[in-house]
């Protein structure tokens, strides 16, 4: 969960954050938010060898781990984050990210109907075995009952 008040450097206009503060402020490791830089989606400058993020780099941070808490692949966060980067009017970006959040919403009730068919599955699975250790616990079998608690 995000914290609301980072630990931040400097004034708010040039405001900068280590990569400990980031990672304490939105609970991840800091080799979390190593991946996001190798993959190019952070670009801090470096002070020897102590990175040094600034606001933006904490934005487009945030935005990726909303991204993935969606399901959003790699490539699909890179092109949403550059969209927020590059954007001269925020009504193109939005029209994008609701598309974008259509595709994920069609995928997750997809996903739901396959876990309640499944659920459905077992709770049959479930009933068959239980009317068998009822037959087996009939006749007289031991294991059965003790099976069938």
């Amino acid at each position: 969960m995000e914290k609301t008040t980072p630990m931040p450097q400097g004034s708010d206009d040039n405001r900068t954050f280590s990569i400990t503060d980031l990672a304490r402020e939105f609970d991840i490791t800091p080799r979390t938010i190593r991946f996001w830089e190798d993959q190019g989606l952070l670009f801090p400058r470096r002070e020897g060898q102590t990175r040094v993020f600034s606001r933006r780099d904490r934005t487009r941070l945030k935005l990726a781990l909303r991204g993935k808490r969606l399901g959003l692949s790699l490539p699909r966060i890179r092109e949403m984050i550059d969209m927020y980067d590059t954007a001269r009017d925020e009504s193109s970006q939005l029209v994008k990210f609701l598309d974008v959040l259509a595709e994920r919403r069609a995928a997750y009730e997809r996903q739901r109907e396959d876990i309640e068919a499944v659920l459905e599955e077992i709770a049959d699975f479930e009933q068959v075995c239980r009317e068998l250790l009822a037959k087996e616990d009939a006749v007289g079998n031991p294991e059965a009952k003790n099976f069938a608690g």
